[in-house]
């Protein structure tokens, strides 16, 4: 059993991993399409691929272009000498001529076609006039078909002239454009094909440029999420090249160490500041509370209470203050451990249940499954957190709940667990926050006008916003039709072996 449970323990751990790099990969490339750089790689690839067409085509036009002239000024060439033999010799003359040039080169490029009114052939080697009607200067183009051939499909391509004589007769001269037009057709495959590759190479050039500079900018978020997380001693990596991201890094790195040397600062002012205070307080309390026992009347003895009260608040306000610290200063992030959220929530309800019970309020717990984040065993989902924080989070959310509902109000607890985290969730029926005041209740020791009469000194909500911050939870305050509901949604995190 144990070295089936090890089994089971190694093949989940390997489909998170293959997960995780699935979805680090799909990350990557959603990030690699929409980057400003690969959009840049493309403008440069059109106009890349603009000025490839313009040469390409300028190269057709220059090749079968001059191919086609080339075929037209023979044509021409051709056509000058038939019209001095028909007027130096007349019809008879111009067929002979036409037998001799047909006869002389049988298999030739040339094509000759000349027809009676009826337009009847009387001499060429065209089995019949084209079904086409020649352009305004009297070119055509057609399939032509030899006499001696009957097959409907051995056509080829010709390009001709038509000129009309005297009596009604008709005279066809032109060339087989055979070699012209697969010649056309290769130029243009090539210029297709050329093209193309310009065009993916550009667009792999563009995909591997913009990968590089995602990658780097990458590793500047990374560490920017870290450092927003609590970590200011993390740093910009640098690869030594000196170039601008190097640049930036070094001076990201320089304004970092001066951050950090700031806030370090200003967190040992603070905790010197509550330390120095909070022990003449706890003195302050230790003799007031020396004064009490002795003989004084009733009044003396009230204020006494009242001050010992006040000293008490006190140092529940720089306690608060100093916890809020530490936790922002992710000291705390070893002590993550994978806990059931239905045993954190049924513990929280079950210290304020009495609490509750005296305002005659009730405390429910309530969970849902969304998606299947269970493992293979059908084990229930679980979090990766500071059981402590957490539980010190919900049960300033509570405290405030049961501050602020009225008598007979109810307080629900939820767990949800979808395929992107847990979401845990304290409800009430309360009065609720006004929506453009639910960011600044977030702010130190600030409170809304209507609740200051209550106790407590603005800290609760700071704290639970740390222990948010600390765990990289989404905080959201949200209008529950009555009351308040605060969501706080921690992300997947991996399962320890």
């Amino acid at each position: 059993m144990d070295t089936e449970a090890k089994v089971q323990r190694l093949q989940r751990r390997a489909q998170l991993a293959a997960c995780s790099a699935l979805n680090r990969l799909r990350h990557s490339s959603r990030f690699v399409l929409t980057s400003s750089t690969f959009r840049l790689a493309l403008l440069y690839m059109l106009l890349v691929g603009v000025s490839v067409a313009i040469l390409l085509g300028f190269i057709y036009w220059s090749t079968a272009g001059y191919m086609a002239r080339q075929t037209d000024a023979t044509i021409g060439a051709e056509i000058q000498g038939l019209a001095e033999q028909y007027r130096r010799r007349g019809l008879a003359g111009l067929s002979t001529l036409i037998a001799e040039r047909i006869a002389r080169d049988p298999h030739g490029a040339s094509v000759y076609l000349l027809t009676d009114p009826k337009g009847e052939p009387i001499i060429g080697n065209l089995a019949s006039w084209p079904a086409v009607e020649p352009d305004a200067e009297g070119w055509v183009q057609f399939l032509a078909r030899q006499p001696t051939t009957d097959a409907p499909m051995s056509g080829y391509a010709t390009r001709a002239k038509v000129f009309r004589l005297r009596g009604g007769l008709r005279l066809l001269v032109g060339r087989d454009v055979r070699e012209l037009v697969a010649i056309r057709e290769l130029i243009l495959d090539a210029l297709a094909w050329g093209l193309a590759i310009t065009v993916g190479l550009a667009l792999l050039g563009g995909w591997l440029m913009s990968a590089s500079i995602v990658r780097r900018l990458d590793g500047i978020n990374q560490v920017s999420r870290e450092i927003m997380q609590g970590d200011l001693t993390q740093r910009v990596p640098r690869r030594g090249t000196g170039d601008d991201f190097d640049q930036l890094a070094e001076n990201l790195n320089r304004m970092l160490e001066r951050i950090e040397t700031l806030m370090v600062s200003i967190r040992q002012v603070s905790d010197n500041i509550a330390h120095d205070l909070r022990t003449p307080l706890s003195r302050l309390r230790h003799r007031l509370e020396l004064l009490r026992g002795e003989s004084m009347t009733e009044d003396a003895r009230a204020e006494v209470d009242v001050a010992i009260a006040d000293a008490d608040e006190l140092l529940s306000a720089f306690n608060a203050l100093l916890r809020i610290a530490r936790i922002e200063a992710g000291s705390r992030r070893a002590a993550f451990a994978d806990l059931d959220p239905l045993t954190l929530l049924e513990d929280v309800a079950e210290l304020y249940e009495p609490l509750a019970t005296e305002s005659t309020q009730q405390i429910q717990v309530e969970t849902e499954v969304t998606s299947a984040p269970r493992g293979s065993d059908g084990s229930p989902c679980h979090l990766h957190a500071d059981r402590d924080l957490l539980f010190q989070a919900l049960a300033n959310l509570v405290d405030n709940a049961i501050k602020h509902t009225p008598s007979g109000g109810q307080i629900r607890l939820q767990a949800a667990c979808t395929g992107q985290g847990v979401e845990l969730s304290v409800t009430d029926n309360g009065p609720g926050i006004p929506e453009a005041l639910r960011a600044k209740v977030l702010q130190r020791f600030f409170r809304i006008e209507e609740s200051r009469a209550a106790p407590g000194h603005g800290l609760g909500l700071s704290l639970v916003q740390a222990v948010a911050q600390l765990h990289g939870a989404e905080l959201k305050l949200e209008d529950a039709e009555p009351g308040l509901r605060v969501r706080l949604r921690l992300p997947n995190r991996p399962m320890p072996s």
